[in-house]
């Protein structure tokens, strides 16, 4: 407790929840992915519920330090390049991120082309958005640990930063996703993001590292640009789904 008597405790805190908060951006546009499917009545739980298992998982990995250092021992050989067990979560994470994000997209063109909308398919059930929500929260969590067992020195300040993070995006998350539902052309960037950082996850797995600044930054510039997009278009988004049909050809 006495280190709570410090400031640079504090200033680290303060440091790190801010950061997890960042890195956490990618959580948040994962879950209205995910959600979106539901029932709206469903929504709000569901993304309670994914939050808080991010907490758990990332709790439960600061809490196995030892096993999580492992991980970066080579358990697999492929034409002489070692692959760690923190290699393979990240690039079994990034293929599942891609696939999803590609399924998505072409799922929203395709029904746009055939001029069927969404609501004709039977949305998934809770259980199974949960199921791929927690699964993903462990590709999420491990850099979020990893970044906070560098920059914090005590245990109980990388906990406290955890819960004021997860605390913070709950606020937030269901503004963010009724606004990017709101907005059809928003959910299809989110999607890019999605894509974008499913490659990088993939980059990440087999050794090439990406300045996460540069892609955080590339997100942000986009949304903004979206944003002024949003205001020419005088708040009316563009319909993805609501496609005449075309007459057929003689």
């Amino acid at each position: 407790m006495d280190a709570w008597l410090h400031v640079e405790t504090w200033v680290s805190l303060l440091t790190l929840a801010a950061m997890e908060i960042v890195l956490g951006i990618d959580n948040i546009v994962f879950l209205t992915i995910l959600t979106s499917r539901l029932p709206v009545k469903q929504r709000p739980k569901a993304r309670r519920l994914g939050l808080l298992g991010a907490l758990g998982t990332r709790l439960m990995l600061l809490f196995a330090l030892n096993w999580l250092m492992g991980l970066t021992t080579p358990v697999l050989h492929v034409m002489s390049r070692g692959f760690s067990g923190r290699d393979l979560i990240l690039g079994g994470g990034g293929v599942f991120l891609i696939g999803k994000a590609t399924h998505e997209i072409h799922g929203r063109l395709d029904a746009a082309e055939s001029g069927e909308g969404q609501t004709g398919k039977k949305p998934p059930s809770l259980v199974v958005v949960l199921v791929q929500i927690a699964l993903l929260d462990v590709v999420f969590s491990l850099d979020s640990v990893i970044t906070a067992v560098g920059m914090a020195p005590h245990l109980q300040v990388m906990v406290a930063a955890m819960f004021v993070a997860v605390g913070v995006m709950m606020v937030f998350a269901g503004a963010v996703s009724d606004f990017i539902t709101r907005h059809p052309t928003m959910k299809m960037l989110a999607l890019a993001f999605l894509l974008l950082i499913g490659v990088l996850l993939c980059a990440e797995a087999m050794g090439q590292h990406v300045d996460k600044a540069m892609i955080y930054f590339a997100m942000a510039f986009s949304f903004g640009v979206e944003l002024l997009n949003l205001r020419t278009r005088k708040h009316k988004p563009v319909a993805l789904h609501n496609v005449p049909d075309m007459p057929p050809e003689p």
